[in-house]
């Protein structure tokens, strides 16, 4: 297959890749924040880890491990379980920065977030979280392994493409929303809404399942 033929696929891949990665949820809500921290090595540590994690999940997909998570529903539970704990954990900080706003202020404006907080935060977020097991493994996997033997790898690839675009775009390009952050009201309206994205989808990872 030429580069030209694999273009189709390819294209096709980032339009659904895009269609799933592009929405408010807890994985974004946190990229977002820190794009607007600022800080370089953190947001590129954590875009990486974003984009490396969907390729994986893109990848298992393709090769048909999703046929395993059927087999193995009590995995999906305990992730399920863990998930929720940690996102109405997250929600509840957010919260609290929201009618405490000295603990989130520091001499730029906000506390900014250590690598390591980062990294574990967004290893979390990422992988305990049920959905993105059955929407990238089970619901890519199987759009993928819809196209031709040699299409899906370019299908694939640019399903991989549309989450390093993406975050990289969110994490990089929120910092041009940091004059709006300058003042700590408006961390304070981020927060809020960051703790009711958490919150909420914790609640519904613990009720609803």
């Amino acid at each position: 297959m030429t580069v030209l033929e694999g273009l189709v696929p390819a294209l096709l891949g980032l339009g659904t890749g895009f269609s799933l990665i592009v929405a408010i949820g807890a994985q974004n809500a946190f990229v977002l924040r820190l794009g607007i921290e600022g800080r370089t090595k953190v947001i590129a540590l954590v875009v990486t880890v974003c984009a490396l994690s969907d390729a994986i999940l893109i990848l298992a997909g393709i090769l048909g491990i999703g046929a395993l998570l059927d087999r193995a529903p009590a995995a999906l539970v305990v992730i399920r379980i863990l998930g929720a704990g940690f996102l109405l954990c997250y929600g509840a900080f957010a919260a609290v920065r929201v009618f405490r706003p000295k603990a989130l202020v520091a001499e730029e404006g906000t506390a900014a977030t250590g690598v390591r907080v980062a990294l574990v935060t967004v290893l979390a977020l990422t992988w305990l979280n049920p959905h993105v097991y059955l929407d990238t493994i089970v619901f890519l996997g199987s759009i993928g392994n819809q196209q031709g033997e040699d299409e899906r790898w370019w299908w694939a690839g640019g399903a991989m493409a549309s989450s390093l675009i993406w975050f990289a775009g969110l994490g990089f390009g929120a910092r041009l929303l940091r004059p709006i952050f300058a003042r700590p009201s408006a961390w304070r309206v981020l927060d809020g809404l960051i703790a009711i994205v958490m919150i909420t989808l914790g609640l519904r990872l613990a009720i609803a399942g």
